[in-house]
């Protein structure tokens, strides 16, 4: 099958001609007008098979996901996703994976009013990127260096269970559904994200684990944060484990999660309570730096890092 064939065929239908595009898929580059008075906020993300997925991801969960982990980033931001690029190495043209992962990437896609403008595809070890692009009030951005001490912290959801579905997985053990699907179909939080602005004062996506992502916002705001172990939001599955193996580390560090951690100064908790939005106060900002999370007894556990490519 042909670059442009395959392009047609499985993608040309994620290109609608929505609100600002002015020229999309099929030329060298898009043409693409954002809305008066609108700043733009724009994401990356990369997946590499063997590195961020296993080889026998569901085709149509990686479609799905490869968004998702975008749209994630817009919600950090607090902004409105609009429209997206695509770059797709393959080592082949498969056509029943590629028409899993374009019904995949097009249902999220769709939910959430994104349209592919562009990208490229090449022959290669399988490879996604995925752009993004979305648009937000002007001094609105949800960012990671307005935290202060005093701040309290919040997460959205629950935390633990990709990183336990991808445990299981590594380990060649039944892993419920319910934990599969955290791992492989996240939900973006794009309706608290646009809830946050003007209420939480930082504000990041959960996918390196909760400490290291928690400790970006940390460093932006030159400050430091304290946790409670037993505050973490936890499904039933992740309570198991927990009773089970004593070990926080999946909660903690384990990633993939995609949840929101933002911070709320004490005179806006009326205005996040009036948001509905569900979360839950998980510590606060204090002097110093660095993060630190006190178990039952109010004892430091052991230090944790999250993933990092390159460590």
């Amino acid at each position: 099958m042909a670059e442009f064939e395959l392009i047609e065929r499985f993608f040309a239908d994620l290109a609608p001609r929505g609100p600002g595009v002015e020229l999309g898929i099929g030329d060298d580059a898009a043409l693409l007008r954002p809305p008066p008075g609108r700043e733009l906020a724009m994401t990356l993300d990369t997946l590499v098979a063997g590195r961020h997925f296993l080889s026998d991801t569901d085709p149509e969960g990686l479609g799905h996901k490869a968004l998702a982990v975008n749209l994630s980033d817009l919600a950090a931001m607090g902004a409105e996703p609009a429209w997206a690029l695509l770059s797709l190495t393959l080592p082949e043209a498969d056509e029943a994976w590629l028409a899993a992962f374009g019904a995949g990437l097009g249902a999220l896609a769709r939910r959430h009013g994104v349209a592919l403008v562009g990208g490229d595809t090449c022959r290669g070890p399988l490879s996604i990127s995925l752009q993004l692009t979305g648009f937000m009030e002007p001094g609105r951005a949800l960012r990671r260096d307005g935290a202060r001490p005093g701040d309290h912290v919040f997460v959205t959801g629950t935390l633990g269970d990709a990183a336990l579905a991808l445990e299981g997985l590594l380990a060649g053990v039944p892993v419920p559904d319910a934990l599969r699907r955290r791992l492989e179909r996240p939900e973006p939080r794009l309706a608290e994200g646009r809830a946050l602005a003007g209420v939480a004062s930082a504000c990041i996506d959960l996918s390196d684990g909760l400490v290291a992502d928690l400790g970006h916002i940390c460093e932006a705001s030159g400050c430091g944060a304290r946790l409670e172990a037993a505050r973490i939001p936890r499904s039933g599955e992740a309570s198991k484990w927990l009773e089970a193996r004593g070990d926080w580390r999946p909660l903690l560090a384990g990633g993939d999660d995609y949840e929101l951690c933002f911070t709320v100064p004490p005179e806006r908790l009326g205005a996040l309570a009036a948001g509905g939005i569900f979360c839950t106060r998980i510590g606060e900002m204090v002097q110093g730096s660095g993060v630190t999370v006190l178990d039952e007894r109010g004892e430091p556990l052991p230090p944790m890092s999250g993933y990092d490519h390159f460590a």
